[in-house]
């Protein structure tokens, strides 16, 4: 019997629909319309060599049967078949919520598809159970978390990133003509090259052209698959890697993927500030996702492995003087840490450098007004660590082989359960035990020598080591409610929806060239809070490219303030811009990590970047010069977006000050002179 499904979200509707075989079918996604109109079409084979599934648009398509294309699930049952035919079984409806189950009568297994909807925004959230209520145990060889059929026969445009370790997030799109774009990571984390996410237009830009979107909400090795049929229908999956992945799921039991976050968006602005508003109500951890993140300081770049109570204090004190209000004592506390050679897994205080212990310490970074916070990087070993020489089996390895090391370090099996609760009990102790406040959290290398005995099937280690970390992080947040947690992986190995559902921030990338990183923040930008995007002020590169103090803080103050720079080299002029800037931005901190973002002008095309922020209220600027220019292109023309038409609001510029309406400074806009390559300009906007 044919069935309609529809729901509302803020402005658009979306539609499926079930054919007199019970098999469901992607129908509708654009703006809102009656539900009434819907109705699902017979299907016929076209001829003997194109199934009537061939160009069909269904809402979860499943190996089997007459499907050549690819397929988002794909399993084998106890008795070898490999052929599953999926149709409707039910359906619930709540008011934020549409469920429907899909069921395998020869066997009995389920695939429960969730569509989670809200009034007040256009992100859908989409995951799959495969529930297995066969009396045998099904192996599950492909479990995508979503299928998106894109309306129209177009072909779209397809963006994703193709970045680097030091030059993540660097944002590319292509036209999907025919056959499949791929985006994914094979490294056990999200990784630094492909994002898992896609965003699919035809010619959109920041203000203009309808864009569907998806972002996945893992960690791990993921994949994003485009394809473009015969008949220019273009369809997106995202989900775990089915490379190398299996999961063999018992009777009884469940399989639940990870979420995609869904939109539709009017450019490219509306995707992000939609994306970001629903990451902080929805995805964030609740206990920090609308406060503001406190200014850091972490005395990585300063001391190195060479951290003492006696240094550590020195440095609190500035950074305590300048305005900041946690201090972040990075790697070398730890175990026989002198170097990145020796300690990982030592999780206790090396009793040579803090001979009285770290209270000492914590006692003095907190009496002069900041809280603090600790590195850890519990997914790791090395060789010559007390751990590795009392648990060598506790690592990926096969027995044949010899494990590869990438910065002196070995990956921890966290599927081991005796290994989760060590990495757990690591830094339990020393929150239990210690007054910290603040985690960063380090993963510093991919997986390799992926042996791991205590798996039946050992191609679940990769789900499971990822749902470990996440068990671990949710535990600590759990028992310290006071505790942030900031997700690394050599710079943005990590930095995605997964993470941030169990972290409150993630560190975005190791390389803090104020120039380079404007590029890396415009890429995390387009899908990812602004707010969780930690950036420093530091001393990086300056020897080869010195810039301005003042241009190295309004690059990182575009995102969740840092400093990382070695204070004591600072000079007292330098010290009192980082204490004005530090001061400066605890008064835009709101308008940065909770307004509407806007980018205005991208160095590609004009050679500044304009970034605008903005609410209710008023609205800031940062113009940021990238490189060389010519005195004839020393004026920068920028109209501002997201403001009130009606409204006056006041702005100082070139000395000046100046009362504009809403409507002038968004089509007129304001003209900048500077030709200096490597300036930065702000400009405020008070509403009147």
């Amino acid at each position: 019997m044919k069935q309609i499904f529809a729901f509302d979200t803020k402005t658009l509707t979306y539609v499926l629909g079930t054919d007199d075989d019970g098999r469901l079918f992607h129908l509708y996604w654009g703006k809102k319309i009656k539900h009434s109109d819907f109705s699902v079409d017979e299907l016929n084979d076209a001829n003997s060599n194109h199934s009537d599934l061939d160009g069909a648009c269904q809402e979860y398509t499943v190996f089997g049967g007459k499907m050549y294309r690819n397929c988002a699930f794909k399993c084998t049952y106890f008795d070898g078949c490999r052929d599953a035919l999926y149709t409707y079984k039910s359906h619930i409806e709540s008011e934020n919520e549409l469920v429907i189950t899909l069921q395998d009568k020869a066997y009995g297994t389920e695939l429960v598809l969730h569509f989670v909807h809200y009034s007040d925004s256009d992100v859908i959230t989409r995951y799959v159970e495969f529930c297995n209520n066969s009396a045998d145990d099904v192996k599950v060889d492909k479990f995508m978390s979503c299928e998106v059929n894109l309306p129209g026969l177009e072909p779209y445009y397809i963006q994703n990133t193709n970045g680097s370790w030091g030059g993540e997030f660097q944002v590319k799109t292509e036209k999907l003509l025919a056959g499949y774009l791929v985006f994914d990571s094979r490294k056990g984390t999200s990784g630094h090259t492909n994002q898992p996410v896609f965003a699919a237009h035809h010619g959109a830009t920041e203000k203009n052209g309808t864009v569907y979107y998806g972002a996945l909400g893992y960690s791990g090795s993921f994949k994003v698959e485009a394809q473009c049929d015969f008949e220019n229908r273009t369809r997106i999956m995202l989900g775990i890697n089915d490379f190398d992945f299996s999961y063999t799921v018992k009777s009884g039991e469940k399989l639940v993927s990870p979420k995609v976050y869904l939109g539709c968006a009017d450019g490219f602005a509306q995707m992000s500030n939609d994306m970001s508003k629903f990451a902080v109500a929805h995805i964030l951890p609740q206990s920090f996702a609308d406060k503001p993140l406190p200014v850091l300081y972490n005395s990585w770049e300063a001391t190195g492995f060479d951290v003492n109570t006696e240094n550590q204090l020195s440095l609190a004190k500035k950074a305590a003087e300048i305005g900041c209000e946690l201090f972040v004592m990075d790697d070398g506390w730890f175990g026989e840490r002198n170097d990145d050679r020796a300690g990982l897994g030592d999780w206790f205080v090396n009793a040579e450098k803090f001979p009285d212990g770290i209270d000492e310490l914590i006692d003095g970074v907190n009496a002069l007004g900041m809280d603090f916070g600790l590195w850890f990087e519990p997914e790791m070993v090395q060789r010559d660590s007390d751990l590795f020489r009392a648990h060598p089996d506790w690592i990926y390895h096969y027995p044949k082989r010899a494990n590869s090391e990438m910065r002196h370090q070995l990956v921890l099996n966290l599927t081991k359960p005796e290994v989760e609760e060590y990495a757990f009990s690591a830094m339990d102790e020393m929150l239990k035990n210690h007054n910290i406040r603040y985690i960063k959290w380090d993963m510093n290398r991919p997986f390799s020598e992926i042996g791991a005995e205590n798996l039946e099937n050992g191609q679940e280690l990769w789900l499971r080591h990822t749902e470990a970390v996440y068990r671990i992080a949710d535990r600590l947040k759990e028992k310290y409610p006071y505790l942030q947690l900031e997700a690394c992986s050599s710079g943005g190995g990590r930095a995605d929806l997964g993470a941030m559902e169990h972290f409150d921030m993630v560190w975005t990338s190791d390389n803090t060239d104020p120039v380079d990183r404007l590029a890396i923040q415009y890429g995390f930008s387009q899908f990812y809070p602004v707010k969780c995007m930690r950036a420093w002020v530091t001393d990086w590169n300056s020897d080869k490219r010195p810039v301005p103090m003042d241009y190295r803080f309004n690059s990182s103050m575009q995102g969740s303030l840092s400093v990382g720079a070695n204070l004591d080299r600072l000079s007292a002029e330098d010290l009192q811009k980082c204490k004005d800037n530090i001061a400066f931005y605890k008064k835009i901190r709101p308008l940065v990590q909770f307004g509407n973002l806007y980018r205005l002008k991208t160095a590609d095309k004009n050679g500044y970047y304009a970034t605008e922020y903005a609410n209710g209220d008023g609205a800031i600027l940062f113009v940021c010069g990238v490189g060389t220019a010519l005195f004839a292109q020393r004026l920068h023309d920028v109209t501002l977006c997201g403001l009130d038409e009606n409204a006056q609001y006041i702005y100082t510029l070139g000395g000046r000050k100046y009362t504009k309406s809403g409507a002038y400074l968004m089509n007129k806009g304001i003209v900048i002179d500077d030709w200096n390559p490597l300036s930065s300009v702000i400009v405020e906007f008070e509403k009147v």
